[in-house]
């Protein structure tokens, strides 16, 4: 089973869709990696979804990746003593750190680490920004704001404080717990919430130890301003910008989001554009036309993956929702103007055999008799090299380890699958020859592309281009 599409599909497993049946459909449909959310569901939750993954995997003999996606530190307010106050612009109230339930003067606000971050003048938003305040007086323990727009406030609405770097951990001890259970059932992707700076997502690598890849969610102003830096130890991204768009004005999200999109791109980092994908579909069978542009935007910018969340973990439409985004994907690229979208903008090489040969690959792919591109990796490294340049066919990863296959499954336009290590050039060509005409990327007589590296086995980076031809009869395998 391969695409028709070069962008990857991420669907969020719930109530509504993490049955075995289901999952199996779903995959059916489109999805290549399924999130488990850990801000919802419990962990039996989780291991039955990814048990239903895996038996979707086995069934449509394709690997499929398993994103957990850790929920990270909430910052709310405290109770009111009836659960919601009236509030109007200009009201004047304190927080502090005081549990007793509050009222229309005071209520507790109980992270002492935003106190300390705060400053006269800033702006909190309360309630995903519905609720904007000032901050006046402050100190270590309390902080006089002004209201500037909302009417009502209610209990543990959560706190937003975009123009200050909060001294707080991305990782909350139920996050610990959660990532351990994470990698003990195999997950093949870790998503990290609330990163500020390089080093929330250095602690993310250091405790995962290579069990699986980590991903940083950008949805903090201030990851805008580190995003260079916590590429550097990340393996894939998100735009998350639901979270991205409380803290930032609405017209800086699609800038921020294009600015993500290409640091990633540059960097060969698989990118992932989420949130209100298609949101109406949660509870309509269609999506609205603002949502399916938004769909098309994010692929013709060249995202590796698009996510789907409530539209698939709790909706009512979650197949419907997976099969209209895979309807938009594949129109957009069929539409002729996005080939040239994404030849537009290619990384800098560097001076490595690996990047030398990729271009090379690139290069030779654009001539009409070239099928498919056959890449051999063992860690990933290669494919991705390959993906980053956006070659417009499809690219055959080929890999002894399952781990990398499924990590792979949110890389733009590869196709990844377990083959046997090969231990000569004649197997080499053998294999990419015949996994091409297996797999459908190949008809007889066209040119394949393989790409590979040596010592045979050893993990590294590729050293050989060769140019392979599919035989009218294919050769049996030894």
């Amino acid at each position: 089973m391969k695409r028709a599409r070069h962008a990857r599909i991420v669907a969020t497993l719930g109530p509504a869709s993490r049955s075995p049946g289901m999952v199996k459909t779903l995959a059916q449909a489109g999805v290549d990696v399924f999130r488990l959310n850990f801000s919802h569901g419990s962990h039996d939750d989780h291991a039955a979804a990814l048990k239903a993954v895996r038996g979707a995997e086995m069934a449509l003999k394709r690997p499929l990746g398993v994103l957990a996606d850790l929920q990270g530190p909430k910052l709310r307010l405290g109770r009111f003593r009836d659960v919601e106050i009236d509030i109007k612009p200009g009201h004047k109230m304190r927080f502090d750190l005081d549990p007793e339930p509050g009222d229309e003067k005071r209520v507790q606000m109980p992270h002492p680490e935003i106190f300390r971050a705060l400053r006269e003048g800033m702006l909190l938003l309360l309630d995903d920004g519905r609720v904007r305040l000032r901050v006046g007086k402050r100190s270590d323990d309390w902080a006089d704001v002004t209201v500037e727009s909302g009417s009502k406030l209610s209990d543990r609405k959560g706190v937003a404080v975009p123009e200050a770097v909060i001294p707080v951990s991305a990782l909350t001890p139920k996050d610990r717990e959660d990532l351990a259970f994470a990698l003990r059932i195999g997950v093949d992707w870790v998503a990290l919430s609330f990163v500020q700076k390089a080093e929330d997502m250095a602690e993310l690598k250091r405790l995962v130890n290579g069990k699986a890849a980590c991903l940083a969610k950008i949805e903090k102003p201030q990851a805008l301003n580190e995003l260079e830096a916590i590429l550097d130890y990340s393996d894939g991204v998100m735009v998350a910008r639901g979270d991205l768009g409380v803290e930032l004005d609405p017209e800086e999200v699609p800038v921020a989001q294009k600015a993500i999109i290409r640091a990633a791109r540059h960097r060969g980092v698989p990118v992932i554009v989420a949130t209100q994908m298609l949101e109406s579909m949660t509870s309509a069978p269609a999506p609205t036309r603002a949502e399916a542009t938004d769909v098309a935007n994010a692929v013709y910018e060249g995202a590796d993956a698009l996510m789907l969340s409530a539209e698939t973990a709790s909706g009512d439409y979650p197949v419907e929702a997976v099969t209209m985004m895979n309807r938009i994907m594949e129109r957009v690229e069929r539409d002729p103007v996005w080939p040239s979208l994404m030849d537009a903008e290619h990384a800098g090489m560097d001076d490595i055999d690996a990047d030398a040969l990729v271009a090379a690959a690139r290069k030779a792919g654009e001539a009409q008799s070239t099928a498919c591109i056959v890449v051999f990796t063992t860690l990933g490294g290669t494919a991705r090299r390959m993906a980053r340049e956006r070659p417009l066919h499809t690219v055959l990863a080929l890999t002894p380890n399952p781990d990398t296959a499924r990590r792979l499954a949110l890389v733009w336009g590869l196709e990844p699958r377990l083959g046997r290590q090969p231990d000569s050039l004649e197997q080499v060509t053998d294999d990419a020859v015949n996994g091409a005409m297996d797999y459908g990327l190949a008809q007889p007589g066209q040119r394949i592309l393989i790409l590979a590296g040596t010592p045979f086995g050893a993990p590294g980076a590729a050293n050989l281009l060769r140019l392979a031809h599919a035989p009218a009869k294919m050769k049996r395998r030894k």
